[in-house]
């Protein structure tokens, strides 16, 4: 996962999604609903996916911060690791960032009315309302912001 920090300010990704149904949808799980109908969920997450084949997690993180939000950046260093949607996830503070936050690759392509993207730039205060996702994350990233 990518953190990327503007001052007090880390770019985000506001989500709304919808699943058919409860049993399909993680956020619905790590609530503890089930069902039988996902309602939807707007949340927030940071830039970041999959690790690709003979990639490490750094090189999977810029490659996912540039194709999500047009943004290149390097690693600058891990700043804690834990679980996201139970898997390992490194996150990982970038540096040197150039460009401008924009929607892009995937995530533009498969904006949708169930299932929406928005870049949004966030403050330690906005963390909760937001919903980011993984819970864990807002006190870290809470934490760094207000240093």
């Amino acid at each position: 996962m990518s953190v990327v920090l503007d001052g007090p300010r880390v770019l985000l990704m506001k989500r709304f999604r919808r699943h058919r149904t409860a049993a399909a949808c993680a956020v619905c799980a790590a609530v503890g609903w089930s069902g039988p109908d996902c309602g939807g969920h707007d949340y927030a997450v940071l830039p970041g996916g999959h690790v690709e084949p003979g990639e490490t997690m750094a090189e999977a993180a810029v490659r996912e911060l540039r194709e999500e939000t047009t943004l290149v950046a390097r690693v600058e260093r891990v700043l804690w690791t834990g679980l996201h949607n139970d898997r390992p996830a490194t996150y990982f503070l970038m540096a040197d960032v150039e460009g401008c936050a924009r929607l892009s690759g995937p995530e533009a392509e498969a904006n949708a009315p169930d299932n929406r993207f928005e870049l949004s730039w966030a403050t330690a205060d906005d963390l909760n309302p937001l919903g980011l996702h993984p819970v864990e994350a807002r006190h870290h990233l809470a934490e760094l912001l207000r240093r």
